[in-house]
């Protein structure tokens, strides 16, 4: 019977917690019965969006965009307030940059049909 299928970052909590004790990346891995590999990438983005968070920019998510823009993701609401205020404005130059490139290339796309 194949094995059901789940996301690493469903143990997330899990892991953090077993991390905190002393465990290595290693023992964490067989306890969970996934690869040294996976669990050293796990750790390894992890503390690159935590690098990122704390320096202010903001972490471009993948796939779909979410409903609201005002709500903050979980690991920047357990940020302090500087790192989530820092986090916003990074969202917002993001979104004024390519508001600025939808304004250039519409106004390129109007030059070259003769419009103005």
């Amino acid at each position: 019977m194949p094995r059901e299928y789940r996301h690493i970052k469903m143990y997330e909590k899990e892991i953090f917690e077993l991390r905190s004790q002393g465990l290595t990346q290693r023992q964490i891995a067989e306890k969970f019965g996934l690869s040294y590999e996976k669990m050293h990438e796990f750790f390894k983005r992890h503390n690159r969006n935590q690098r990122k968070v704390e320096a202010g920019i903001s972490i471009k998510p993948k796939g779909r965009p979410r409903k609201s823009e005002t709500e903050l993701p979980p690991s920047v609401q357990q940020l302090s307030k500087l790192s989530q205020l820092q986090y916003k404005l990074a969202m917002k130059e993001r979104h004024i940059k390519r508001l600025e490139m939808e304004n250039e290339l519409m106004r390129d796309f109007l030059s070259l049909t003769e419009r103005k």
